[in-house]
This record gives C-alpha cells, sequence and structure tokens, in this order.
C-alpha cells in the first residue's frame, strides 16, 4: 500500500554528484552522494556515501549514517530489504522511483507528487553488480 507524502522538511536524496544539478542515484546503500536538503529552504549537505565500496552490509551503513543525519524522508531509486528495515525503524518514510536531476525531485516532492512505499524494491544485493562492471568490465554493460 501507498501513502502520499506531502510536507515541508529535511529530506535525503541518493545523487550521482554533489550538488542539486545531479541526477538521482537509483542505488540506496551503494549511491555516490547523500543530499540533505531543507525543503523550506533548499539549503543542502552534500556527504559522500563511504559505504558505496563496502564489501558487504552497505545498505545497512549508509541507513544508519543517514538515520543519524535526522532527515525524515529518503527518496531514492531503489532500496533493498536491509536498508528498507533500518530506515523504517528509524520512523523515516521511503520514496522510490525517482529519476532526472535532484533539484526537480524536490519539486516533485514538495508538489505531493511522490509516494511513500511499504515494502522493498529490490532484492539484496542490488547493487553490488552494477558497482563492480562500472568499473572493472570493459565493451559496455
Amino acid at each position: 500500500m501507498k501513502k502520499e507524502v506531502e510536507r515541508r522538511m529535511k529530506i535525503c536524496i541518493t545523487a550521482t554528484n554533489n550538488n542539486l544539478d545531479a541526477m538521482v542515484d537509483p542505488r540506496f546503500g551503494r549511491c555516490k552522494y547523500f543530499l540533505i536538503v531543507n525543503t523550506d529552504s533548499n539549503e543542502f549537505e552534500s556527504i559522500s556515501n563511504e559505504s558505496m565500496m563496502a564489501s558487504g552490509g552497505a545498505g545497512i551503513q549508509a541507513a544508519q549514517m543517514v538515520a543519524n543525519k535526522s532527515v525524515e524522508t529518503v527518496i531514492t531509486g531503489n532500496i533493498g530489504p536491509n536498508a528498507f528495515e533500518t530506515l523504517t525503524a528509524a520512523d523515516i518514510k521511503i520514496i522510490t522511483g525517482a529519476t532526472g536531476p535532484v533539484k526537480e525531485v524536490i519539486d516533485q516532492f514538495k508538489k505531493g507528487e511522490l509516494v511513500e512505499i511499504q515494502s522493498p524494491t529490490v532484492g539484496s544485493h542490488f547493487g553490488v553488480k552494477a558497482h563492480i562492471n562500472n568499473g572493472s568490465r570493459r565493451g559496455g554493460i
């Protein structure tokens, strides 16, 4: 079951770069950056995801770090079961399916166009293969 989310608050968006012009990173635990955004002012803090290179437990580590930032909602492309469980245990709402530039996703959030999820969207280790293939494979993916 999905619930609509529309509030002004402190949110976290996964991003491919450290600014609001970056694209939303489709992976939560292995995203490159977390942008912590105050939706009232659009002021933000960029945090490099140190869990991105973890051999295991990246989702849980990333979720714990985000929870320590006192965000109320996480917006990402997909989220696995361990990160989902960790974030929901911290009473953090989760929105998935976000694509495009971060600043556009913030506007969608403010307009109430994004929907909270109630279960993970991918299985465990979703981002691992993409992470490994990104740097070690020649040709294409």
